[in-house]
């Protein structure tokens, strides 16, 4: 996924937008880094924040249609195929 914003800063950035709004602990973390799976999920709340209060909105890709699903009688055609092969 090619970016096309800078967040090589963002954690100094929320520091200076929330301020006096952040925990002890966030800005630990925005400071030090995570140090657990809970934290990192925390750190990366805050970048999602972050984004929000920038006005940065994330383009996901397309939603993956039609390319891998199948019906159940598709699956019991395969099925039986190799049945029928002694597999």
């Amino acid at each position: 996924m090619i970016k096309d914003y800078d967040d090589s800063n963002w954690r100094s950035e929320y520091i200076d937008i929330k301020g006096r709004q952040l925990t002890k602990r966030q800005v630990e973390l925005l400071e030090k880094g995570p140090d657990s799976l809970s934290s990192s999920w925390i750190l990366g709340a805050m970048h999602n924040e972050w984004r929000r209060i920038k006005g940065i909105k994330v383009d996901y890709p397309d939603e993956n249609t039609g390319q891998l699903q199948s019906s159940m009688s598709e699956w019991e055609k395969s099925i039986k195929k190799y049945k029928d092969d002694g597999i």
